[in-house]
């Protein structure tokens, strides 16, 4: 489960989350949606442990699978040195499976530096669902790909999470990735991100 509970949260004088509350339970996708800047990305990163609100609760579990706006490959090594890092004890033919899955087997050897920008998102992609986290943050994670990739993506993204009962929390400002993963959507508006009576809406 993924849980805020009353988080608020500023960068400096600058409040971008206001006693807001989500849950996100096992085996369910929820997706949040709204311009860039309003709180989309803070959500993720509060909830991968990347920051700390100043008041309320954040509840995840310890190993979380994230996808990031930027994909943060290691550069000069191979796509399999990539996935092989972050895959746990066990997990690299998993992870070999899910690179095939993806279309990218043949590419296992090639270096991160060599790939175009959608084959690094989607190697990104692989490494979230190889991780063997007990949950799915994703940011953006279908930019720079296209409508067949995305489909295939959001496949592998569910498929991982029906079989180990993940919650899946994504962030997106396309109404096609909510509706490729089946989500639960939340509305931002005008940088307000509480409840649904003021500013969130549900839908």
């Amino acid at each position: 489960m993924l849980r805020l509970e009353n988080v608020s949260f500023s960068y400096g004088d600058k409040a971008v989350l206001q006693n807001f509350s989500l849950t996100v339970h096992d085996g369910e996708c929820v997706a949040i949606k709204g311009p860039s800047g309003c709180g989309k990305t803070t959500v993720i990163r509060l909830l991968a442990g990347l920051c700390a609100p100043n008041s309320g609760t954040v509840i995840a579990p310890e190993r979380v699978g994230v996808v990031f706006q930027e994909d943060r490959l290691l550069p000069f090594a191979s796509i399999k040195r990539n996935l092989f890092l972050t895959s746990p004890d066990g997990g690299r033919q998993n992870a070999m499976q899910l690179l095939r899955d993806m279309g990218l087997g043949s590419e296992a050897d090639t270096a991160v530096r060599h790939l175009s920008g959608g084959m690094k998102r989607r190697v990104a992609i692989v490494r979230a669902l190889a991780f063997g986290g007990e949950a799915l943050l994703l940011d953006e994670p279908f930019n720079g790909l296209d409508a067949e990739n995305r489909r295939t993506a959001a496949g592998l993204i569910l498929k991982t999470a029906a079989e180990n009962r993940m919650p899946v929390l994504i962030s997106s400002h396309i109404d096609e990735d909510a509706a490729l993963l089946k989500a639960r959507v939340f509305k931002f508006k005008k940088n307000r991100l509480t409840n649904r009576n003021s500013g969130c809406i549900m839908y």
